[in-house]
């Protein structure tokens, strides 16, 4: 079984094109299982926005897929033939990788492409169609897309403090205008942020303050609604956006209560700010995959920076992807050698347990101990090397080649013996 992906993008196809092989969510899953039947694929997974449509596979050879698609969407192999792509093993980790992390996206860099990944695993999972292979692959891209987009900085343009915490919320959220935003606290830090945001014209604004007069004098500035500091931990999930600063000495918002609301919102991201001193947000919350949170030394180092290369940013982000292509395609070739590593210690134990019986029939029968222990040995060395030793001396062409993998797999020193 190979890794696969297969599809068409804005790239390589007119919208008219991908219009044909566009999937509605509510089909997803049937699709998957009738994709999944008859043997065609292994595990599979479908992608459809109204960028792309991606099957990714696990399968002997993308052939079947692509005639199913062809089939299921009624599109003749020549109409969808000049557009389509296919990205084996390597290169389709890669592509994954890339798509996950908005490197191939019409926006680069746009944040919504890895939620409609996320929805495509859960309704693969939901299928039936999502195995070992893919979920792990896409667990990895996941994990890509978080480091590249904390890590990289594509076509940043910062002036302030409060600029920074607007254009870092844009890598996570392509518009703003569609996002609940949270604010903790009242103080200046707060209002000016409040101003940047509110610039963006968020879906809604929420002030959270210990003093609630004060937060509805905020609140009021920019239509937005005031809240009491304790009604925070019931209300987070509500919550796309969350930039605190207050002066408390403890956090007010510690690891359980951002787990709870992740669960609650079935793990679409959260973007945090931590602009106190000391932190309002529990370090441990940064830690958590759907959360992106910058701390106040975050921001300035951003705003330091100045105007960042476009290029280098995505130089940057190609080698995250890069490096993370090569270990999972390393977990992926260790995986290739379980089952012959099981055949091979199941063999064995065959042997064992046949010459174990063999021996206690010997010593039941009453025969010395110590020759029926000699002969058990003899038995079980002949037995493990009558097979690689036969394949040996029956080597034509790949002799040396035969030599020099036995002589690793069982730790040879021929040289040390040649003399005797």
């Amino acid at each position: 079984m190979a890794l696969f992906t297969l599809g068409i993008n804005h790239r390589m196809a007119p919208l008219a094109v991908r219009e044909q092989v566009g999937f509605h969510a509510e089909e997803l899953r049937r699709a998957l299982t009738d994709l999944a039947s008859g043997g065609r694929v292994h595990e599979a997974a479908i992608l459809s926005t109204c960028n792309r449509t991606e099957l990714y596979c696990q399968a002997e050879a993308p052939q079947g897929a692509l005639q199913w698609l062809e089939h299921y969407r009624s599109v003749p192999h020549h109409a969808l033939e000049p557009y389509l792509y296919t990205h084996p093993d390597r290169e389709a980790v890669r592509h994954v990788f890339r798509v996950a992390s908005g490197l191939d996206s019409m926006v680069l860099g746009e944040p919504q492409i890895l939620g409609q990944m996320k929805e495509a695993v859960r309704i693969a999972r939901e299928a039936g169609t999502l195995g070992a292979t893919l979920n792990k692959l896409f667990q990895n891209s996941f994990a890509v897309a978080k480091d590249v987009r904390s890590t990289t900085a594509i076509g940043t343009n910062i002036v302030s403090m409060a600029a920074a915490a607007v254009r870092l919320a844009e890598r996570i959220f392509e518009h703003i205008a569609g996002q609940r935003v949270l604010f903790i606290g009242a103080g200046e830090m707060i209002e000016l942020c409040a101003t940047h945001f509110a610039a963006q014209k968020p879906k809604q604004i929420v002030i959270a303050n210990r003093t609630i007069d004060r937060g509805r004098g905020l609140a009021d500035r920019f239509g937005a609604t005031a809240i009491r500091l304790e009604e925070v931990g019931e209300r987070l999930a509500e919550f796309d956006i969350v930039v605190s600063c207050t002066a408390s000495q403890l956090p007010i918002i510690g690891l359980g209560l951002v787990e709870r609301a992740i669960r609650a919102r079935r793990h679409r991201p959260i973007f945090m700010v931590d602009l106190a001193v000391p932190r309002d947000v529990e370090v441990e919350v940064g830690e958590l995959d759907d959360v992106f949170l910058y701390t106040v030394d975050d921001l300035a180092q951003v705003v330091e920076s100045g105007l960042e290369s476009r290029q280098s940013a995505v130089l940057d982000a190609e080698a995250i992807v890069a490096a993370r292509v090569d270990r999972f395609l390393l977990w992926l070739q260790t995986r290739e050698t379980v089952p012959v590593i099981r055949s091979l210690r199941d063999t064995a134990e065959r042997t064992r347990r046949h010459e174990m019986e063999h021996a206690l029939k010997l010593l039941a029968k009453g025969e010395d101990p110590a020759s029926v222990l000699d002969q058990l040995s003899h038995r079980l060395t002949n037995k493990f090397l009558h097979s690689p030793t036969q394949a040996l001396n029956q080597a034509e062409g790949d002799r040396s080649e035969l030599q020099a993998l036995a002589t690793r797999l069982f730790h040879l020193h021929p040289d040390a013996h040649s003399g005797e």
